[in-house]
C-alpha cells in the first residue's frame, strides 16, 4: 500500500528562488522512519517506509528566472505481513483489516413463513384422503381381491399367447367328450332298446358259455380282446365304421389271438363269434352260433379225457365289459321309466 503526500510550497516565487540557492543543491534521498503497527487479532503490519523526495533547480539549472518550481513529496508504503495463505483465500480479494471486517457482515434475512402454509395445505389434504380411504376399507379390500384375481388371468393370457392353439384343441376335446357322454347318457335313458339289449346279452353269453365249456379259462384269459370286439360291434351298429371294415377288424382279432398269442381255435374265434352273434343279422347269428358250437364240440372231442376233466372246474371270474355296459343300459332305462311313471303318479295324486 502506497500513500503519497504533497508538501506545501510557497506561493512567493522570490522566496522560492532564495530558498533554492541557500540550500544544498541536488536531491535529498529518501528518509525512512520505521513504524510498526500490530492489530488486535495478531496481524502484523510491516514498517512504513517514509521517503522524502525533493528536487531543486539551482542557478545553473534549466530555469534562470524567478519562477522556479519545486516538487516535494512524501511516499509512504505499508505492507501487511503475518497472514497465512488460508486466511487470504477466505478473505478473497479484500484488503480490509480484520478489525473492520465485522462492519461488512450481512444481516440475516427474516425467516420466510409462507411455504409452511403450502405444506399445511398438503398435510390437510393427505389427512382427509387417509380418513376417506379408511372409511372405504371395504372397497379397498375388494379392489385388492380383484387385483389378485386378475393375476391368474394375466398368467393364463401369457400362456395362451404362446400355446394358445394347443390349449384350444385340448379344451375342445374335453368339451366334445363331455357333451358326447351327456348325449350318450340321454340317449340311453330315452331310447335304450331293452329288448334288443337283452337279446345281445343272451346270445353273447351263450357263445361265451360254449367257449368256456370247450376251453376252460378262455374268457378270463382275453378280456381286452372281448372288450375291443364289443366296441367294434357297437361302432358298426351306430354307423361309425363300415361293414367291410368291421369284418376286417374281426379277422384281425382272430389272427392276433391265433398266431401271436398262440391260442387254440375256440379261444381265438371267441371274440369275433360273440360280436357277430350280438350285432349281426338273424341269419348271421344263426350261422355263427351253429358254427362256433360245432367247432367247440370238435375241439373238445379231440382233447384227452384226463385233461378235459381236470380243467372243467373253472368259472368265469371277469365278465366282459360290453355285457356289463348293456346290462347297465337296461337298468338305467328301466329306472328312468319307473321314476317318470312314479313322478306322474305323485303329480296326479
Amino acid at each position: 500500500m502506497s500513500i503519497t503526500l504533497s508538501s506545501l510550497s510557497s506561493s512567493t516565487p522570490f522566496l522560492n528562488k532564495i530558498s533554492s540557492i541557500t540550500r544544498i543543491k541536488g536531491q535529498l534521498g529518501a528518509v525512512k522512519l520505521p513504524l510498526c503497527l500490530t492489530s488486535g487479532e495478531g496481524t502484523r503490519i510491516k514498517p512504513f517506509k517514509l521517503e522524502l523526495t525533493q528536487k531543486y533547480s539551482g542557478l545553473f539549472g534549466g530555469n534562470y528566472g524567478f519562477l522556479l518550481s519545486r516538487k516535494n513529496e512524501f511516499i509512504v508504503k505499508a505492507e501487511n505481513g503475518g497472514v497465512d495463505k488460508g486466511e487470504n483465500e477466505a478473505r478473497g480479494e479484500s484488503t480490509m483489516p480484520e478489525r473492520f471486517r465485522y462492519l461488512t457482515k450481512e444481516a440475516d434475512d427474516k425467516p420466510v413463513r409462507w411455504p409452511w402454509l403450502i405444506a399445511l395445505a398438503f398435510l390437510l389434504y393427505a389427512w382427509r384422503t387417509v380418513l376417506w380411504e379408511l372409511g372405504n376399507w371395504k372397497k379397498a379390500v375388494g379392489a385388492v381381491f380383484r387385483f389378485i384375481c386378475y393375476i391368474p388371468k394375466l398368467v393364463l393370457a401369457v400362456v395362451y399367447y404362446f400355446i394358445g392353439d394347443q390349449v384350444t384343441a385340448v379344451i375342445r376335446f374335453i368339451e366334445t367328450t363331455l357333451y358326447s357322454i351327456r348325449a350318450f347318457y340321454s340317449s340311453v335313458i330315452a331310447y335304450a332298446p331293452i329288448q334288443e339289449l337283452t337279446t345281445i346279452i343272451v346270445l353273447a353269453s351263450c357263445v361265451l358259455a360254449v367257449g368256456e365249456a370247450a376251453v376252460p379259462d378262455s374268457v378270463n384269459s382275453q378280456p381286452y380282446l372281448l372288450t375291443a370286439a364289443g366296441i367294434m360291434g357297437y361302432a358298426a351298429v351306430r354307423g361309425y365304421i363300415s361293414e367291410l371294415f368291421f369284418w376286417f377288424i374281426l379277422l384281425g382279432l382272430f389272427a392276433f389271438a391265433r398266431f401271436i398269442k398262440k391260442r387254440d381255435y375256440v379261444s381265438s374265434a371267441m371274440p369275433s363269434a360273440a360280436a357277430l352273434a350280438a350285432v349281426g343279422e338273424p341269419w348271421v347269428r344263426l350261422v355263427v352260433m351253429v358254427s362256433y358250437t360245432a367247432l367247440a364240440i370238435l375241439q373238445h372231442s379231440k382233447m384227452p379225457l384226463n385233461r378235459s376233466v381236470g380243467e372243467t372246474t373253472g368259472a368265469i371270474r371277469k365278465v366282459p365289459v360290453p355285457l356289463i355296459c348293456a346290462a347297465m343300459a337296461i337298468g338305467v332305462r328301466l329306472a328312468a321309466k319307473w321314476a317318470g311313471y312314479r313322478h306322474l303318479t305323485w303329480m296326479i295324486v
